[in-house]
């Protein structure tokens, strides 16, 4: 006995039981209770058990019915195809045994032959034959029951099929066409039920229009069926027959609302599914039928984007089919009209991201629909494919997402590998969710983490031979999917424009149609790009065509995609033929990404680009080359630069801005690429700075005669390093004669002073030395000896240039010389007392300034310079403090903005929380100027109002796509607490 049970269990292990104690002790009893009518055993027919889904649960359910059921079940298992279909249906379904179990009478469906779904004409007589006239509970009933009978032979002919994913459009349809079949039988019904004279009733059409994927005919298991009913007037005046509208409007939503009651009531037999109208004008807020005129009336004036979307797959199933399709034909010009909308793509994408957005965290991974990777990826992906080429071709205006991805290939707007890959991915995720859904008859479209369950799903759909077989292979087909939905959308605009291989063929208005959808300003001008950098046999055409599809989309995401693909275009002019380029181009996607980003955010960066395209290597060594040279690397390159040239002083001044560029390129990129932040940025500028001038200076240095020391003093932002892109170095210039003639000192220091602004000169990247600090301003000398700087300040400085010796510094020149002055600046910025008086001409300064200096027209509120709780703000309060008390408290003594309101903070001259807001202010109005620069190219100080504008700066800031307003309510918030801060505590307000 123990070895006959051990060979049992074995058989029973070996056809994929698990419960083997159990089904063994059921199988044992089975046969013993009911003999000879037992004919499933194991060991006379292993194969039925093995390719059963879930053998113990088809057991457990075949126990019920032999002990309710016996005499109906006999018959049955007397015929042996019969009795495969019924283990085979029961293994796959416990919602179809649970219905055999109430409707016994049913198991005779098991002893016909299983054929392919029927036709919705073949499904609708069969469900008004069994309806027979009836209403109310019985028509229910027997609806039902009839409609769960063909639910049954469908089930049959897809789980008994070899190939589910071939079987699957055929299922759907089957599916879809059952829905629409019953739909039409309940309109009958509700006919003979609603309370209005039979006339009228007759004389009232109404047509059941349905939406989603029972109009694309791929309908689910168990799923919502989205409908849309229509009306309209029948009066005729002559006659006085028929409807006016009305009448038609009120009698027709009755109709369909006890239509609906005929499909959802509780009843004897179970709902069949919910009947969602939401899709109608105006949602659950508008009426649920509508005369056609009415909703003609709605299309044209009042419909968003994505209820044209919808409206891709409306398809009259039931009710009046004349009437159905006066509609479908009056709507089809909205549908393939509407990609012509402003916006209407980026609304479409916006679409998906909120569907992925709003999926419950724990549901995220295990969705099959809505998830990265799942149905929608697919079904988005087609359906703004059609909508974008289906208003030129009528060929793809297909309604089920396989034969429109056919289409699509066919027409040649979809490469035919990637809907050789598309197509069967998603017929794998639709028979997985089928297959979930099939097994208790409830929406769901997750996949179970349950292991036994992922067990049976793997049998049931023959898509894998173990749960973790089956989870490898989805999430393998997951990521397939995600990579093919964000990439077709551009794929097909490379053979339009070069004609490749011919595998994708369109007109160049169909291209330019694309291009203009998803993005491009002047589509015909990106076109010509295109068609020039793919045109061609040569190996960088063929690099260029195999690239385009994903730079294309990368340029598309960014702010300004004409004007990355005008740069890209350029670049590619200069070193197209490049080995390094092109193999960084085909081999780098990081690098290849990272540039479309640059050229669509920095019209700054894209003309130094052109100017040295080289710099594009560094992309593909971010890490190690967008980082900031350190000075020392910069000032003996430049130093190297000077003694190499000999006496060329023109040819090594050119190296030497050069350089400046170069490097400032650098840091424009890593800026852009968000590789550094604005605390490292400008001490990097100013390091750049600093050796361009030290370089330019050893030149103009070189006919000056012996005797005579020479120093840069660094001012304002220079001066404490917080340079920004675009910044104006503001410096003063000192020298000393230690063996000259005053005279000759001074013609001598002046001639180097012209030779320095001579050659730091750049038309390309502007360098600007700016003396306006100098004693006197405008009116002063552009060059002081030491002494004259000691007794001007003694004995002639206003407190304002006390003010700005704050922030000057020793940079480029003697070093005795500079020290010596910030030793004689120390006197004047450091006083060891300041005067109520001068602390009002500080105040009464600012608020001219604040009133003077704004340009004309400008919004004080947008001034990243000199508005209201910005640079100028914070500069001001900082420096004012420094004044007072600077002298006694060492942490104040810098020429860093932020380094000395934090040494304030720190001594408790501001409060933490005041000091945080300053800060921040600071540091956001700087980001901001730099930004501006990087966007346009010019140098401005007023944060924009175009939302153009003010997306790309969002995006250089490192804020997500579509954030204009954002960052513009974040400027105006951050600034206007400074000001509150600044207000009370520099003014006293």
């Amino acid at each position: 006995m123990t070895g006959r049970t051990k060979t049992s269990r074995s058989e029973l292990a070996r056809v994929g039981f698990a419960e083997l104690s159990e089904s063994l002790d059921r199988l044992a009893d089975l046969q013993e209770r009911f003999g000879a009518a037992m004919r499933v055993s194991v060991t006379d027919v292993p194969g039925l058990w093995g390719v059963t889904a879930d053998p113990d649960g088809a057991l457990r359910r075949l126990e019920r019915l032999m002990e309710g059921h016996p005499d109906e079940l006999r018959a049955v298992l007397e015929d042996d195809a019969a009795t495969e279909r019924l283990v085979r249906l029961l293994g796959a379904s416990v919602g179809l045994g649970e219905f055999l179990q109430r409707r016994p009478a049913e198991l005779a469906l098991l002893l016909e032959p299983v054929t392919a779904p029927w036709s919705q004409q073949a499904y609708t007589a069969s469900l008004t034959e069994a309806v027979d006239g009836a209403v109310d509970e019985a028509a229910r009933l027997r609806l039902r029951v009839r409609y769960r009978r063909h639910l049954a032979q469908i089930a049959l002919f897809d789980v008994l099929n070899p190939s589910p994913t071939e079987a699957f459009p055929a299922v759907a349809a089957g599916l879809a066409d059952l829905a629409g079949a019953a739909l039409d039988v309940a309109v009958d019904v509700a006919r003979r039920e609603v309370p209005f004279p039979r006339a009228d009733v007759d004389a009232t059409p109404l047509a059941v229009i349905a939406m989603g994927k029972a109009g694309a005919r791929e309908l689910n298991y168990v799923s919502d069926v989205d409908v849309i009913f229509v009306t309209e007037p029948t009066a005729d005046a002559e006659s006085g027959t028929g409807v006016g509208t009305d009448r038609a409007v009120l009698v027709a939503t009755r109709i369909a609302i006890a239509a609906t009651h005929v499909i959802t009531d509780l009843a004897a037999e179970p709902a069949l599914w919910e009947v969602d109208a939401n899709l109608r004008p105006e949602g659950k807020d508008g009426a649920l039928v509508r005369t056609l005129d009415s909703h003609v009336a709605y299309y044209e004036r009042w419909a968003k984007g994505w209820e044209f979307q919808a409206l891709l797959k409306a398809r009259p199933v039931a009710g009046s089919i004349d009437l159905g399709e006066r509609y479908a034909a009056a709507v089809a010009p909205f549908v393939w009209n509407s990609s012509g909308r402003p916006g209407f793509v980026e609304s479409v994408q916006r679409m998906r991201e909120r569907v992925t957005d709003n999926i419950p965290d724990a549901e995220v991974d295990r969705q099959l629909k809505l998830g990265p990777g799942g149905l929608r990826d697919v079904e988005f992906t087609v359906q703004l494919l059609q909508l974008v080429h289906g208003r030129d071709d009528a060929g793809v205006r297909a309604r089920s997402t396989l034969d429109a991805m056919e289409a699509l290939a066919a027409a040649g707007y979809v490469g035919r590998p990637e809907a050789a890959r598309f197509g069967p991915d998603y017929a794998l995720l639709r028979v997985l969710e089928h297959r979930i859904q099939l097994r208790y008859l409830q929406r769901t479209h997750l996949m179970p983490s349950d292991q036994d369950e992922l067990r049976v799903l793997a049998r049931s759909s023959g898509l894998a031979t173990s749960a973790a077989a089956l989870e490898t292979r989805w999430r393998s087909v997951k990521l397939e999917v995600r990579g093919l939905h964000e990439r077709l959308f551009y794929r097909p605009l490379l053979s339009a424009v070069a004609a490749s291989d011919g595998e994708i063929v369109l007109t160049n208005d169909q291209a330019s149609d694309r291009l203009g959808a998803i993005g491009f300003v002047d589509p015909d001008g990106a076109l010509g790009h295109i068609r020039a950098l793919t045109q061609g046999t040569s190996r960088r055409a063929a690099i260029q065509r195999n690239l385009l599809p994903v730079l294309l989309r990368w340029m598309a995401e960014g702010p300004a995609p004409d004007r990355a693909l005008l740069a890209f275009r350029r670049l590619s002019d200069r070193l197209g033929e490049s080995s390094w380029f092109l193999r960084m181009l085909r081999d780098s996607s990081g690098a290849a990404h990272s540039l479309t980003t640059v050229l669509s955010e920095s019209a700054f960066l894209s003309g130094l680009l052109e100017r040295f395209p080289e710099a594009v290597a560094w992309l593909d060594e971010p890490e190690t080359l967008l980082q900031a040279r350190p000075v020392a690397a910069l000032l003996s390159e430049v130093r190297a630069t000077t003694a190499r040239h000999g006496d060329d002083v023109d040819a090594a001044a050119s190296l030497i801005r050069s350089v400046r560029r170069r490097e400032t390129l650098r840091l424009g990129m890593a800026a852009t690429l968000g590789r550094i932040d604005v605390d490292r940025l400008g001490p990097a500028l100013s390091d750049i700075t600093e050796a361009t001038l030290t370089g330019a200076l050893e030149l103009a240095r070189r006919d000056a005669p012996a005797g005579l020391e020479f120093g840069v003093v660094a001012m304002g932002r220079y001066g404490g390093r917080e340079l920004g892109f675009g910044s104006d170095a503001d410096v003063l210039f000192v020298h000393r004669a230690t063996d000259l003639p005053p005279e000759t000192a001074s013609r001598a220091a002046q001639t180097i002073v012209r030779e320095l602004n001579r050659l730091t000169e750049d038309a390309l990247y502007p360098f600007d030395l700016d003396i306006d600090l100098r004693p006197e301003g405008k009116n002063g000398p552009v060059t002081r000896t030491l002494d004259s700087y000691g007794a001007y300040y003694a004995r002639w400085s206003l407190t304002w240039e006390a003010q700005a010796l704050l922030r000057a510094r020793g940079a480029v020149g003697d070093d005795a010389l500079l020290r010596d002055f910030e030793h004689l600046a120390d006197r004047t910025r450091y006083p060891a007392s300041i005067a109520e008086r001068e602390v009002r001409e500080v105040r009464r300064i600012k608020a001219r300034v604040e009133s003077e200096r704004l340009p004309r027209g400008a919004d004080p509120a947008r001034h990243l310079k000199l508005g209201r709780g910005s640079l100028s703000d914070v500069e001001w309060f900082v420096q004012l403090l420094q004044l007072q008390h600077a002298l006694h408290v060492p942490a104040l003594r810098t020429t860093s903005t932020p380094d000395a309101l934090d040494g304030a903070v720190a001594e408790g001259l501001v409060a933490p929380e005041d000091g945080d807001r300053l800060a921040a202010a600071w540091r956001f109005a700087s980001r901001t100027r730099s930004a501006l620069v990087l966007w346009s190219g010019k140098t401005t100080d007023v944060l924009p109002v175009d939302r153009i504008q003010l997306e790309g700066i969002a995006r250089l800031m490192e804020y997500p796509p579509g954030s204009a307003s954002e960052l513009e309510e974040d400027y105006l918030g951050v600034t206007r607490r400074a000001r509150q801060v600044f207000e009370r505590e520099f003014y006293g307000a």
